[in-house]
């Protein structure tokens, strides 16, 4: 006999965990399937590994800028096995605790492929057909595929976050958020690092004056970063890895004894058969309407990396979208998810954040704005601790006094900039958050100088 829920919900991530959780309380039946451990990218593969072991960076930067000011570094390293067991405190124990939580709350667990046989029934691989009253994709994204010669050979962010030894020889394919923060953490472990990007701009998603300050941040280290270069082909043989890249003077080549992928993520949808159930689908994901529900299946809604909203790919994204898309589903409504000021970060050592809009932004909506710029290099809270490269950027809106954008670099400020995305969320002024009253001395105690 074919299973029938209420709501089958593809993918045990951040999003689907939250939108299974939310309808099985409120009485609905509720399955939920993935053929990976539960728990998804952020708490298995990504963002909460990624950060347990940018610790042990964090202590090594922190001792190599006070030296001379106090702290004798001697020996100080890191210890990659030790750190990658500490890393795996948490990750073991996430599959388990999430199934815990889900079958308290009534949830019925698969742990398979599954894909689409038409517009209401799911093919669960080993267990046979599903059917549901709704559907809630949100299976993530997956590495973009690279398409030169030998590149079965590179590795993903998953893969480098399992190494049970660094390579001394790091090459990461992309400037962005993976090859960055991975770059900090591998550079300050002992390894020899390099990372290729295919234009002369990385990062594009934040403020290019604080990229430069991180760009000469990461090469201060000792990270080798080479823009306009594209891979051609990668070969291995006894001695490593030979990676040859295409730039404007010709062919270069890199040795390594890792390629890391680190050049973008995609939908994770070609596997759903998402054409058997007519659900619509584009480079960008699923095509939705703001609502959260397919634009060619009204069984279907979807949230995070795997839809197409104007939303960042950033986990409290997916998990508030797919929230949204649990309750108009419960209740038959049509609310829109806000994405109203929500930050993002690049947690290399010191962090890259922003939240609202980048100048150029600003600019071509023709907006009326004021930009406050500060070199926060000199300031307390950086001085304190060594740092030599810190600055703000906020962008206020002149008729209004509200806060536009806020980009910031420098430690700490992946906890500051959360003060101006509130800020942003509940409308309020430059002027509002200059009346903060902060506990002294503290980085948010910055806040009211800054605007």
């Amino acid at each position: 006999m074919t299973k029938t829920f209420d709501l089958l919900v593809l993918g045990a991530g951040s999003a689907g965990i939250a939108a299974a959780n939310k309808c099985a309380v409120a009485g609905w039946s509720v399955g939920i399937v993935d053929e990976l451990p539960y728990g998804g990218t952020c708490a298995l593969r990504g963002c909460d590994p990624k950060k347990m072991l940018r610790r042990g960076a964090e202590i090594i930067d922190a001792a190599d800028l006070m030296t001379g000011k106090g702290i004798n570094k001697g020996s100080l390293s890191i210890n990659w096995s030790e750190l990658m067991a500490h890393k795996r405190a948490f990750t073991s124990a996430m599959p388990g605790r999430v199934e815990a939580g889900l079958k308290r709350n009534g949830v019925e667990l698969f742990h398979a492929p599954a894909g689409f046989v038409n517009e209401s029934t799911v093919e669960i691989e080993g267990r046979g057909a599903v059917t549901a009253r709704h559907f809630l994709i949100a299976t993530g994204a997956t590495p973009r595929p690279l398409s030169f010669a030998g590149a079965e050979y590179v590795i993903d962010s998953t893969a480098f976050l399992e190494l049970e030894a660094l390579p001394p020889r790091l090459l990461f394919l992309g400037g962005g958020f993976v090859s960055f923060e991975f770059a900090h953490i591998a550079a300050r472990a002992g390894a020899e690092v390099t990372i290729l990007h295919h234009s002369e701009r990385m990062l594009k998603q934040f403020d290019p004056d604080l990229v430069a300050m991180l760009v000469k941040r990461t090469r201060r280290i000792g990270i080798k970063i080479v823009t306009n270069v594209e891979p051609v082909s990668l070969e291995k043989d006894a001695s490593g890895l030979t990676l040859v890249a295409k730039g404007v003077g010709g062919n270069q080549q890199f040795s390594a004894d890792a390629v890391v992928h680190g050049a973008g993520r995609v939908p994770a949808i070609s596997d759903l058969n998402l054409h058997s159930a007519g659900i619509k689908s584009s480079d960008a994901g699923i095509v939705i309407h703001p609502h959260l529900q397919s634009v060619s299946n009204r069984a279907v809604y979807a949230a995070g990396d795997v839809a197409a909203t104007p939303g960042q790919p950033l986990t409290p994204v997916a998990v508030f979208e797919a929230k949204v898309a649990a309750s108009n589903m419960l209740k038959g409504t049509t609310n829109a998810p806000d994405h109203t000021g929500v930050p993002s970060a690049v947690f290399t050592v010191p962090e890259l954040v922003r939240v609202g809009l980048l100048e150029e932004e600003a600019m071509a909506q023709g907006l009326d704005f004021s930009v406050r710029f500060t070199d926060t290099s000199g300031w307390y809270s950086n001085l304190r601790v060594g740092e030599i490269e810190a600055a703000a950027k906020v962008l206020i809106d002149n008729p209004t006094g509200k806060i536009l954008g806020a980009h910031l670099f420098g430690p700490e400020y992946g906890e500051l900039i959360n003060f101006f995305g509130l800020a942003m969320r509940l409308g309020l002024k430059a002027n509002d958050l200059k009346k903060m009253v902060a506990a002294y001395p503290s980085v948010g105690s910055d806040l009211g100088s800054l605007v």
